[in-house]
């Protein structure tokens, strides 16, 4: 199976089901954190079978696109990307440009919701 190209099929479905909702912010961060909780998951059950794994750069992806606590909870849950080195730095960047972009938007934003 090629997690690749799966997840980016989950989040475009991600995207499209959470506008249908009437809160599609929240409704997206919902499921893109829980999307994200079950990648590391199959990720670290991959690694102690040695069998095909989800690429470094799709669990940073699915962490920047909202998931990143999701993350941290599977990080934790499953004990899996805890230590390695540069995925810690570049999740930790991703944090912090995700955060950064939220915070931009909503600043942009501010006159809709006032």
């Amino acid at each position: 199976m090629n997690f690749k190209y799966l997840s980016y099929l989950l989040l475009i479905a991600t995207a499209a089901g959470s506008a249908c909702f009437p809160h599609p912010f929240v409704m997206w961060l919902l499921i893109v954190n829980l999307l994200t909780l079950v990648f590391y998951g199959v990720d670290k059950r991959a690694a102690r079978h040695a069998t095909s794994r989800v690429p470094e750069f799709t669990l940073l992806l699915l962490g920047f696109a909202g998931g990143w606590i999701g993350a941290i909870v599977g990080q934790q849950l499953f004990r899996h990307k805890t230590k390695k080195q540069p995925f810690k730095t570049w999740f930790a960047i991703s944090v912090i440009v995700n955060l950064m972009v939220v915070a931009g938007v909503s600043w942009l934003m501010k006159d809709l919701f006032l």
